[in-house]
């Protein structure tokens, strides 16, 4: 599944515009339309129903005639749904297709995928240098960056806690040899180190954060908002996790340009179907293999 990273300015007057409406989305759209039927960006998902910004505004709407017993094709945020206004209640009918979408395994023993996020850029996957890096763990985060079909980006939060600028070059250098082709900015929400970097790059579509309870998503989410809209807890001191302040998946318009995604942190990265991103990760095994 691959990303058409289209610019969100080829339709600048339509009110979805800010969200991520283009012209490819019209088109797409165009049958839905000749039945009097609205789009609108799903921005959150909870118990049946979801709320979706469509031209008119925000609305609530009902969930359960989208192929509910399949967990990959539920509605999720960053959707494009195709919307009932007349219904009684109004529901979402059905979705447009997904240009990417973040897939990973359940904790659950079956083998079952849960949809994260979908229609995403950029992946940001957000770590911590609070703690020890976890190489093996930012890898994991890439494959299913990869495989989404998103581009992923490595986010080294809280950067200020590195006071010695070569130590802090050290770590990023670290992740840049574990993480070939794929940008690695370290940033501070404290005092803006890095900030001008993300949000430029984060403009261009849209982002999902990723990362564990604790790496400081909903504090680098309301620094590139400008505002706190995210609730944000202290990490433990003794291992610098963190509990989930966000339990929902959250769809955000920037100021500058562009919409986030925020979401609760993984404790752990369950690859599901990831042939492709992991081999995307471990290219130089790959090459070793075909020896």
């Amino acid at each position: 599944m691959s990303s058409s990273f289209v610019s969100f300015s080829s339709s600048p007057a339509h009110p979805l515009a800010p969200y991520g409406w283009d012209d490819e989305w019209a088109a797409a759209f165009a049958p839905h339309a000749e039945r009097g039927l609205v789009p609108g960006r799903v921005v959150r998902v909870d118990r049946g129903q979801c709320d979706v910004v469509t031209a008119d505004g925000p609305v609530r709407v009902d969930t359960e005639f989208v192929t509910p017993h399949d967990p990959l094709r539920v509605i999720c945020t960053g959707d494009w749904a195709v919307v009932d206004p007349g219904g009684d209640p109004r529901y979402v009918q059905t979705y447009l297709p997904r240009r990417t979408a973040f897939v990973r395994s359940t904790s659950s023993k079956r083998s079952e995928g849960q949809i994260l996020a979908a229609n995403v850029d950029f992946a940001i996957i957000a770590v911590s240098l609070a703690v020890e890096l976890d190489l093996g763990r930012i890898e994991r985060f890439l494959a299913l960056a990869w495989e989404s079909g998103a581009q992923p980006l490595v986010v080294l939060t809280k950067a200020d806690l590195v006071p010695d600028p070569m130590g802090l070059a050290y770590l990023v250098q670290d992740v840049e040899t574990a993480a070939p082709g794929v940008q690695v900015l370290a940033v501070s929400s404290t005092d803006g180190h890095g900030l001008d970097v993300l949000g430029a790059v984060v403009s261009g579509g849209t982002s999902v954060l990723l990362g564990q309870s604790g790496a400081g998503k909903s504090t680098l989410a309301n620094a590139l908002l400008g505002e706190d809209v995210m609730d944000v807890r202290a990490a433990r001191d003794v291992d610098g996790k963190g509990r989930h302040t966000t339990t929902t998946r959250n769809l955000l318009v920037l100021p500058g340009g562009g919409v986030l995604i925020d979401t609760p942190g993984l404790r752990g990265v369950g690859l599901f179907d990831a042939g492709s991103g992991v081999g995307q990760v471990f290219s130089e095994i790959e090459e070793l293999a075909q020896g």
